[in-house]
């Protein structure tokens, strides 16, 4: 089962940025990269959500201010990861740090702006960790990361699971974003247990 990670462990790389006015205006806290700087992993989010104050620790990077940490898609991932056996060995960031605002309280989409303004904080933290593989997860995510590489992504789901040499420090095995997964791994032919042991194998090369 996934655990809430150590708030001592959030790397913020920066006390303030304004980079995206808009998102500045819009976010409540920076949603920082959080997990042991020398991880095995790092996996790559899209962009914190607005959050659920009501929620108990898991309310989400908007309001914990690191990444991957709402009830839903945050916890479906860090069990995934720590079924994998990398619980304590993994590193969870966002390609965009802040939340993207859709002007009725929930979130959209980021900008490919706002991503490319954003990279750079992306980039940072995969040189400070040297891992051993990156897992983006989701399409944003990986176009994120085909982007720093200056490669073109035309198919998200046909990119699941392979691992591909973008010359960034590390393999990238794009994965299926958490709030989608049970969805598409059945249309992909996975079970739970086939889709880790392909994530697992992907990760060994």
């Amino acid at each position: 089962m996934s655990a809430f990670p150590d708030p001592d462990e959030r790397n913020p790389l920066a006390a303030d940025c304004r980079r995206c006015p808009a998102l500045a205006e819009a976010r409540t806290c920076i949603s920082w990269g959080v997990g042991p700087l020398d991880a095995s992993l790092v996996v790559v989010g899209e962009a914190p959500a607005a959050g659920d104050p009501e929620a108990d620790q898991w309310r989400g990077g908007n309001l914990t201010g690191m990444a991957y940490t709402n009830q839903v898609s945050g916890k479906k991932i860090r069990t995934l990861i720590a079924d994998l056996g990398y619980a304590e060995d993994c590193y969870y960031t966002n390609s965009v740090k802040c939340f993207p605002p859709d002007g009725e309280g929930s979130n959209r989409e980021p900008t490919p702006e706002e991503s490319a303004n954003c990279r750079p904080y992306l980039l940072r933290e995969i040189e400070q960790v040297e891992p051993t593989a990156i897992l983006p997860t989701g399409k944003h995510a990986t176009q994120s990361l085909f982007d720093a590489a200056g490669r073109e992504l035309d198919g998200f789901l046909d990119t699941v699971l392979t691992r591909y040499d973008l010359d960034l420090g590390a393999p990238v095995i794009p994965l299926l974003h958490p709030a989608y997964q049970e969805l598409w791994m059945a249309r992909l032919d996975h079970t739970r247990e086939s889709y880790l042991a392909a994530i697992a194998e992907s990760i060994r090369g």
